[in-house]
């Protein structure tokens, strides 16, 4: 059974939002390694309206030369969950719509390796909610940014178990959690 695995850059308030503005004093050969290795074992993302709408405006124009990550987010497949979208065109992409808990259980026990989701905080949240999220990561960068999106909302409680942590040099935390109850 395929795995979903989401990760965030996180600052110490919980702030995932516009990691672009906080996140680069703190990346580091070890950071780069902690997000390499979700590409690694990744043979599909799946993301949100959002995410999706946002990226699908901005890689498909890009190569390698552009920017390391080109190649990787273009080539791969990509489920995008979606009530409101009707079509998706980037290429690779797949719509996912109807009952979330269905069409996400059918997508986990197609073949294939882990699915990657990075950023798609309603996304994630409501995959937490269902029981659907298999690991979350977390970055979590040295710095309280005092505003913005945070992952949690109020009355999400999910228990969750530590799988896997380490200290960059930088300040920076990389946290892997599952859920306790699967």
């Amino acid at each position: 059974m395929r795995k979903l695995v989401a990760s965030f850059f996180m600052s110490l308030d919980g702030v995932v939002e516009s990691p672009d503005q906080w996140h680069f004093p703190y990346f580091s050969e070890e950071m780069g390694a902690a997000v390499g290795a979700l590409m690694t074992e990744s043979d599909a993302m799946m993301m949100g309206r959002v995410t999706y709408e946002a990226w699908a405006a901005y890689w498909p124009g890009k190569t390698d030369a552009d920017d390391p990550f080109a190649g990787f987010i273009n080539d791969i497949r990509k489920y995008v969950v979606s009530s409101t979208l009707g079509t998706v065109e980037w290429q690779n992409s797949t719509l996912v719509s109807g009952d979330l808990t269905e069409e996400i259980t059918k997508l986990k026990r197609q073949p294939g390796g882990t699915i990657g989701i990075s950023g798609s905080t309603n996304l994630v949240r409501s995959l937490m909610r269902h029981g659907l999220l298999d690991e979350l990561r977390l970055l979590v960068h040295p710095i309280v940014v005092g505003k913005g999106q945070r992952l949690f909302e109020e009355g999400l409680e999910i228990p969750m178990k530590l799988a896997s942590s380490e200290a960059f040099p930088t300040g920076v935390l990389s946290l892997a959690y599952r859920p306790t109850e699967k």
